[in-house]
């Protein structure tokens, strides 16, 4: 025994393909809820929505109280061709904040759940990029509910005039989703779970009506002071506006702000989203 030359024990995988098994393990375990919850969750995610196109494209000029006056007008279609994207924007970033904003507040409240999270054998940031990726694939869902029901809601005479650009499409909307998920995660790791109905009122609220839903901001530079353009400005520092431009820029011909600016500004914010999210996911985790 004391003379035999002992050989050394490789593990069977290294640690990145464990941690890579993990992630995945994470993400199938999000999704295998989602499944499981897919009424609910497409419930809540086609009411509010549906409430602003019924509101807004079918009980307005149906008793032509609609921008533009009457039903038939073509101030009604040229606001529905901009408030459909805006909404499917909206539902983007209300389905990042759910998934991610306020499940993460009830795991590190009272189900404590994080903490099974994190025992999972891969690093604790991977877990916060899980929960980033599986929100984003719920995001994905929410957009793809939305849009043809958001579509087909008006009243007659106030058809949005769609034209879908795929290409546009199938690169804008996960980097959208990814965006906003990552928003998820800052204001997740942000705010404490007693907290989350500030969270609403002075984050959420501001990005949706600042946030392009309703107009394009393109038509804002009438809003100035002196010849600064004020409003145009302060809501560049909003992300929503950059995920409702690239929506209308996906799926109308209607004016928007280029794509060489939104590709480049939305990757900068998945960046320092997932930066001080990740930051912020590792200290609430070790506290």
């Amino acid at each position: 025994m004391g003379g035999e030359e002992l050989l050394p024990i490789r593990p069977p995988r290294s640690a990145a393909a464990a941690s890579w098994t993990a992630l995945g393990a994470l993400i199938r375990r999000d999704l295998t809820v989602l499944g499981r919850n897919f009424v609910e969750f497409a419930a809540r995610t086609v009411m509010q929505p549906l409430l602003l196109v019924f509101v807004f494209l079918y009980v307005f000029p149906t008793i032509g109280q609609g921008i533009g006056g009457s039903s038939t007008s073509p101030g009604e279609s040229g606001f529905a061709t901009v408030l459909v994207p805006g909404v499917v924007a909206i539902s983007i970033m209300f389905q990042g904040i759910q998934s991610v904003a306020i499940q993460m507040s009830q795991e590190f409240g009272y189900t404590r759940e994080i903490e099974d999270r994190v025992q999972a054998p891969c690093p604790i940031w991977l877990v916060a990029v899980a929960r980033v990726l599986s929100g984003s694939c719920q995001a994905l869902i929410s957009a793809a509910i939305v849009f043809p029901i958001a579509a087909v809601v008006h009243a007659p005479g106030v058809e949005p005039d769609l034209h879908v650009h795929w290409p546009i499409v199938v690169t804008i909307v996960p980097l959208a989703c990814v965006a906003m998920t990552s928003l998820g995660l800052v204001l997740g790791t942000s705010f404490e779970p007693r907290n989350i109905g500030l969270m609403f009122g002075f984050v959420v609220l501001p990005l949706v009506f600042l946030g392009g839903t309703y107009y394009q901001w393109t038509r804002l530079s009438p809003v100035h002071v002196g010849g600064f353009h004020w409003l145009q400005v302060l809501v560049l520092a909003n992300p929503l506006i950059y995920v409702a431009e690239g929506m209308r820029a996906a799926f109308t011909e209607a004016s928007h702000m280029h794509l060489y600016v939104i590709y480049p500004v939305l990757v900068g914010f998945c960046v320092l989203f997932l930066a001080i999210g990740l930051r912020n996911f590792r200290r609430r985790v070790l506290s």
